[in-house]
């Protein structure tokens, strides 16, 4: 599959105005669901300095700075200007702005130094990367030593029962319902390629160890329709 970061850009560049709409309605409001589940999970360093990567609309990026002390930063940092235009509306609607600062990148590329981050999330999007290893790599480098990588993604479920109908959910209705309701039914038909086509929970888990996490961990959600992962540097 081509995730060419220009196209991937484009991609959601043309989602932005539809995709917090977009994703309540595929997922029936179930990724608020994991995000809130994977939050309870960490331990935010209240005065540390956070990156959230693939920040998107900004919906994480708000929930980390919320939970910041007044010394504590949050960058977030995406390939799409035009979902960080969104996110912008949304933190200053949230009043989170003294501790956020939006950037615009490619997450293969970090613009920042070795060891300067105490926690780094990604929620979504590491599927899009175009070489999940390299990717965590960038991740495991911007990290200081003894930070925390936190993965939040759209998994595979193992059930035999719910994997059938997980399987024609995402290549059939999620399709239909971006044509239906955001006139855009090629860019969520990558979405349901991404999503479909990524790793196993179990292959995320020895990637992250093989790249020099420690203290890997994972918690499913919905009988393994996504998981967070969680390692140590």
């Amino acid at each position: 599959m081509n995730k060419a970061p220009q196209r991937v850009q484009g991609i959601f560049d043309g989602l932005a105005k539809d995709y917090d709409k977009m994703n309540d309605i595929i997922s029936l409001g179930t990724h608020r669901a994991w995000r809130e589940k994977t939050m309870a999970s960490i331990k935010v360093p209240k005065n540390g300095q956070i990156l959230d990567v693939a920040a998107g609309t900004g919906d994480w990026t708000i929930t980390l700075a919320q939970e910041l002390g007044e010394k504590g930063h949050v960058t977030g940092f995406d390939l799409s200007p035009e979902m960080l235009a969104v996110a912008r509306e949304k933190v200053v609607e949230a009043g989170v702005s003294y501790w956020v600062t939006l950037t615009q990148g490619d997450a293969m590329n970090l613009p920042y130094a070795d060891d300067t981050f105490d926690l780094v999330t990604i929620g979504f999007g590491l599927r899009n990367l175009p070489d999940t290893a390299k990717g965590l790599a960038e991740l495991y480098r911007v990290l200081k030593p003894g930070g925390q990588l936190v993965v939040l993604e759209t998994s595979q479920p193992d059930n035999p029962i719910v994997k059938p109908f997980w399987r024609m959910y995402f290549k059939g209705v999620m399709p239909m319902m971006g044509k239906l309701f955001a006139h855009d039914k090629d860019s969520y038909r990558y979405l349901e390629q991404t999503t479909s086509e990524f790793m196993s929970f179990k292959a995320l888990a020895t990637l992250m160890t093989a790249t020099g996490f420690k203290d890997v961990s994972y918690e499913r959600f919905n009988l393994g329709a996504a998981a967070a992962h969680f390692g140590i540097k």
